[in-house]
């Protein structure tokens, strides 16, 4: 478990990032932090692996204040995937993979194979691992750096928009990679993103920020759609323009649910269909 407690972020300049802010994170499950530029969520992530330390206040890990832990050994035992990716461009695969085990003392071979099951688990083929991030895809890279976050196991995955720079076919594909891969791994993870249906889509706990990382509503996907908080919630999450609201349309093919814009957004599977609607 994560937990915040009164935490602020003064910059120099007098930019105040955090004001005031708690949250419990729950261990074994998604929180999303989710919210326009500026609402303080990227600060809050790298607080809890101290690339960004809190000006007053105090983060927990199950209990143990973080402030009393090396901040370099304290970021090894957490899996951190940034949006670029951030592979060294001039390691292969394998090794990218490999870079947290090698520098906690980890045998290169050893550490090597160990990289070599990660790209397994992550969906990548092991014919890519000798490759260089530049003969990549965008997706592939992304799987790769999710795969070097889980490579040394930890029990903590923190995500910083790590699908943004993909187009939105890829995107999705990512997405639903990372839905099974916390189903398999049951990791406490942090994600941020900009992107309220990717929040609603990976969150078991979905918070929402206005600028200062104040909080404007905490909850899961289906509480906070059913009962926004306030104005600024139903505007960010866009109930307010009926954007949610869906209605059926028959089509030649079947029935459809159409949104308010008149844009289709699902097909509705009867009884007679496979699955669900």
């Amino acid at each position: 478990m994560i937990e915040f407690r009164s935490v602020t972020k003064t910059y120099p300049d007098g930019t105040h990032a955090v004001d005031d802010f708690s949250l419990v994170v729950p261990a074994h499950t998604t929180t999303v932090l989710v919210g326009s530029s500026g609402s303080g969520k990227t600060t809050l992530l790298r607080m809890i692996n101290r690339m960004v330390e809190p000006t007053s206040g105090t983060i927990e890990i199950d209990g143990e204040s973080i402030a009393e832990r090396d901040p370099v050994r304290l970021r090894r035992s957490i899996g951190y995937v940034l949006q670029n990716g951030g592979l060294l461009p001039h390691h292969r695969v394998v090794d990218n993979v490999a870079t947290v085990l090698r520098l906690e003392g980890t045998p290169k071979q050893q550490a090597r194979d160990r990289a070599m099951e990660v790209l397994d688990v992550v969906g990548l083929d092991r014919s890519l691992a000798t490759r260089y991030p530049s003969q990549l895809s965008g997706g592939q890279q992304q799987r790769v750096g999710v795969a070097r976050a889980l490579a040394a196991d930890p029990n903590i995955l923190l995500m910083d928009e790590p699908f943004g720079a993909v187009d939105p076919i890829v995107r999705a594909e990512l997405q639903t990679e990372t839905l099974r891969l916390q189903q398999e791994l049951h990791k406490t993870v942090v994600f941020v993103t900009h992107d309220i249906d990717e929040a609603f889509l990976l969150g078991d706990q979905v918070v929402i920020l206005e600028t200062g990382a104040q909080v404007a509503q905490i909850g899961s996907p289906s509480e906070i759609i059913e009962n926004p908080a306030s104005e600024f919630v139903a505007s960010f999450i866009g109930t307010e323009r009926g954007a949610r609201a869906l209605r059926t349309k028959e089509t030649g093919h079947g029935t459809v649910l159409v949104d308010a814009t008149g844009r289709t957004q699902g097909r509705l599977v009867g009884d007679d269909d496979e699955g669900t609607a």
